[in-house]
């Protein structure tokens, strides 16, 4: 599996960042972000994640 690059990544992911992190559809990211265990951060409607925090999550999983 190829190593993904961490630091070009803004330290502040959105669903799209994750999608292409992942390789997954918007939807199928924004899906994740709704899990209980995601480490979600709400700034009004929007949905946010921190980079080190996502991967450490990606990494248990």
């Amino acid at each position: 599996m190829k190593q993904i690059d961490i630091d070009i990544y803004p330290i502040i992911l959105t669903a799209s960042d994750i999608s292409e992190i992942l390789k997954v559809s918007k939807p199928t990211a924004y899906e994740l972000m709704d899990k209980d265990d995601f480490p979600l951060i709400k700034i009004g409607r929007c949905k946010r994640v921190l980079r080190d925090e996502f991967f450490l999550w990606l990494s248990n999983r």
